[in-house]
């Protein structure tokens, strides 16, 4: 399931390219026709994210809502206008500290951007893996000259949104809809906070008070969308390793520095995502380590998807279980 940093990326892209324009809505699959027809031609007017949900305004007030799930993906092509503070596109890379909350100015020195060799952090694509297309690299163009525009339809298109010169396709969503502002106010204040939507001490803080509370173990917790918003599997799995937390251990039962730490970490480990457009967990990486860890996922994280194999750290296998109808990964020592 694309976590938080991909959708925020999404967010920033539209904000780049569609934001301010007349914008065409279509659903060239047909079950998104009638809510297409009520903003079909508007100026979209603003994009915001909010965890795993995203929200596009337009002139009329209404809004597009759309919550990928575990298959959606928006799928960009024409004249892209990368986001500045996307770094696939300009280059700048970071690397995760897990002693700060805040990307070091000086980071590992880059000739070009590093781009993951499964697509992660294509500007082109993102969301859910695509396995009958391919993706195409941050320096092609989506759209070859010789191509008509707009490009057809592949696959069950839900929905397309189209300027004169760029066209966003979205593909298996759980959740699309164009709804009023008020039902808006009503998504937003069931989810819980968002660093990046606002990183405040009063987040923080209802975040605290809300784990500290509740006999839920925390591995559960950090998936609620109501507690906090935005973190999937691979950052629950990533955080709770890197607190060297037990995913067992109730809410209720963790210390307000702990607490507090996730927090932080949750902070940093998102800003890094959506400039990155990977989710990078690794701390401390030289040169050689850092490349190899942005170009594939494997080299990436602590413990997500290395069931059975070695800890880094302590040499233990790592633990696969289910919990919550979701696959958890941890280290029955590093954790214990």
């Amino acid at each position: 399931m694309p976590e938080g940093h991909s959708v925020h990326r999404i967010t920033r892209q539209f904000a780049a390219n569609f934001v301010g324009r007349a914008v065409s809505v279509s659903s060239p699959q047909g079950r998104f026709a009638s809510d297409a027809a009520l903003i079909d031609g508007q100026v979209m007017t603003d994009a915001h994210a909010v965890g795993k949900q995203m929200f596009l305004e337009f002139a009329n007030g209404l809004w597009l809502r759309v919550h990928l799930g575990m298959y959606g993906a928006w799928d960009f092509a024409g004249d892209i206008r990368w986001d500045a503070t996307l770094a696939s596109a300009n280059g700048r890379m970071g690397q995760t500290n897990q002693r700060g909350t805040v990307l070091p100015e000086s980071t590992t020195p880059l000739d070009a951007p590093i781009l993951d060799s499964a697509g992660e952090n294509s500007l082109h694509s993102i969301g859910a893996p695509r396995r009958t297309r391919v993706r195409m690299a941050e320096s092609e163009k989506a759209q070859s000259p010789s191509e008509s525009w707009p490009p057809e339809p592949v696959g069950q298109v839900r929905a397309r949104l189209l300027t004169d010169d760029v066209c966003a396709d979205l593909r298996g969503p759980t959740a699309c809809e164009v709804i009023d502002a008020a039902r808006v106010a009503e998504v937003i204040d069931r989810l819980g906070p968002d660093p990046a939507d606002g990183d405040t001490p009063d987040d923080e803080q209802r975040f605290v008070t809300t784990v500290r509370k509740k006999p839920t173990v925390i591995a559960l917790l950090l998936m609620d969308q109501t507690v906090v918003s935005g973190i999937g599997n691979v950052y629950r799995a990533e955080m709770l390793y890197r607190a060297r937390l037990n995913p067992h251990t109730p809410g209720r039962q963790l210390t307000e520095e702990t607490a507090r730490g996730l927090w932080r970490d949750w902070v940093h480990l998102l800003r890094l995502g959506i400039e990155t457009g990977q989710m990078m967990t690794m701390d401390d990486l030289d040169a050689e380590a850092y490349r190899a860890a942005m170009a594939n996922r494997a080299d990436r994280h602590w413990v997500y998807k290395r069931e059975g194999l070695p800890c880094r750290t302590c040499g233990t296998h790592i633990v696969l279980e289910e919990l919550g109808g979701r696959k958890l990964y941890w280290c029955p020592r590093c954790q214990a």
